[in-house]
């Protein structure tokens, strides 16, 4: 969706809409005693229920959990230590029998080497980071989500044009044997149309697979379990495939998903995390100082009156310095420069991964347009043929064959242009998600290109 993380509170997809958007679905439904959802609904309840975004969304809370450990540098530590230990009689030692001390300290880091500024530097680019994720999971599922009910769209538009053919067929076979019964026709007639309905009926079981597993996809989208004592989904969907016109140019795509898209902007902040980090690593060959104060309690043998017990308040500054740590130090540098030359090599990846996925998309755009523009006249020429090839049979001017063919091509055509559109709606989704815009957004950029001859009618349906 492109949008930075300084606007957090748009980033939380407006909960309130969302929750209105399920109840709409819910009322919608309460007839068949399932919620019966549109594609914008079933966006929505992805967006609110999906285990992915779940996920995504817990780890940007551990990111400001990191945020308020790497703040802590900057704070005050209040440290109390204590020791008490008793030892045996011994002859000849000068050691106490009895040992104890204990203190309570307020230490404050003076200068650390650059750690603890880049430690809260490092703990704001990961929740930068964290949010890219969450805006990039939350759109792949919205898109995954979009293709799965565009598939579903698809499949029940094609058990219903395959339906329709097995209707048509059985009907062929019913007067073939009439005619048959009449001594009209021969045997091969009735052979004929018997087959034909036979090849036909295997393609009516593919397409109710075909829709069961779409529902199965979705309800996983959607974070919703299936009944296990019955095989029907939880929810319905509503709406047809209808062909959503208009596509932004390639160009303003390319450069849109470059700048907005947040794959690239998290792997941006992957580079600046390993920046910061190898300054922190580097902090350890640095001095370290503070200042303390508190107060001491403990035992210390005094030679002139005996006493033992001392008490007090102690203030001063410490410090430390690894002169040498066994090369520990340069073991770390030498691994986070690394990390960073890789997260270089990823961010070129992600730029190349982002921009054939915007190629790709429109390829697909223009597969998709391409045939609709041929199948639009298409559709129509094969149903005006069908009912010419039964005219003319029935007239005894055509055979049995013309009709069996006929039949077949409005049903191929229907499908194939059914096809097409999901392609096209299903390239949109991911053109979207892409380009890390809604399809609102997209339908917007779109507005303002004039519409292409060769593309088809907004008006095209399912049927």
């Amino acid at each position: 969706m492109g949008v930075s993380p300084k606007r957090k509170p748009q980033m939380r997809f407006h909960f309130p809409a969302v929750a209105l958007s399920i109840l709409l679905a819910l009322d919608g439904g309460a007839r068949a005693g399932v919620p019966t959802y549109t594609v914008d609904q079933a966006v929505a309840v992805a967006q609110a229920q999906n285990p992915e975004i779940a996920i995504a969304r817990k780890k940007m809370e551990a990111a400001h959990g990191g945020l308020v450990e790497a703040k802590a540098g900057y704070l005050p530590a209040l440290v109390s230590t204590g020791l008490a230990d008793k030892r045996q009689d011994q002859v000849d030692t000068r050691l106490r029998q009895e040992d104890y001390n204990a203190s309570l300290r307020l230490q404050e880091n003076v200068y650390t080497g650059g750690a603890t500024t880049n430690r809260v530097a490092i703990a704001r680019f990961k929740i930068e980071q964290a949010d890219y994720d969450f805006q990039e999971t939350t759109n792949r599922v919205a898109m995954e989500t979009r293709v799965a009910f565009y598939e579903a769209l698809l499949n029940r538009a094609k058990i219903q044009v395959h339906e329709d053919s097995v209707r048509a067929l059985d009907q062929e076979a019913k007067n073939q044997q009439e005619r048959l019964r009449a001594g009209l026709v021969g045997t091969l007639n009735v052979q004929r149309a018997e087959v034909a309905l036979a090849n036909e009926r295997p393609e009516l079981i593919n397409a109710q697979t075909q829709l069961k597993n779409s529902y199965l996809r979705l309800s996983e989208l959607l974070g919703l379990d299936l009944p296990a004592d019955s095989e029907q989904p939880p929810f319905e969907i509503a709406g047809e495939l209808r062909y959503e016109p208009g596509t932004p140019t390639l160009n303003e795509c390319l450069a849109r998903a470059d700048a907005e898209r947040p794959l690239i902007k998290s792997r941006q902040r992957e580079i600046e995390i390993e920046d910061r980090q190898y300054v922190v690593d580097r902090s350890e060959l640095h001095p370290r100082f503070g200042v303390f104060g508190g107060y001491e309690v403990y035992n210390e043998r005094d030679p002139d009156v005996g006493h033992e017990f001392n008490h007090g308040f102690v203030a001063g500054v410490s410090g430390t310095w690894n002169i040498f740590d066994g090369f520990a130090t340069k073991g770390r540098m030498q691994a986070t420069r690394a990390r960073r030359d890789a997260a270089v090599k990823a961010l070129e990846a992600a730029r190349r991964t982002v921009a054939s996925e915007v190629r790709s998309a429109f390829l697909d755009l223009q597969q998709s347009d391409r045939v609709l523009a041929s199948e639009e006249k298409n559709v129509e020429t094969a149903n005006e043929s069908l009912g010419i090839a039964k005219s003319n049979f029935g007239a005894g001017l055509g055979t049995q064959l013309d009709i069996l063919q006929a039949s077949s091509d409005v049903t191929r055509t229907r499908t194939t242009r059914l096809g097409a559109i999901y392609l096209h709606n299903a390239a949109l989704a991911r053109l979207a998600r892409a380009c890390a815009v809604t399809s609102q957004t997209l339908a917007f950029m779109s507005s303002g290109e004039k519409q292409d001859s060769t593309k088809p009618a907004a008006k095209s349906g399912a049927r």
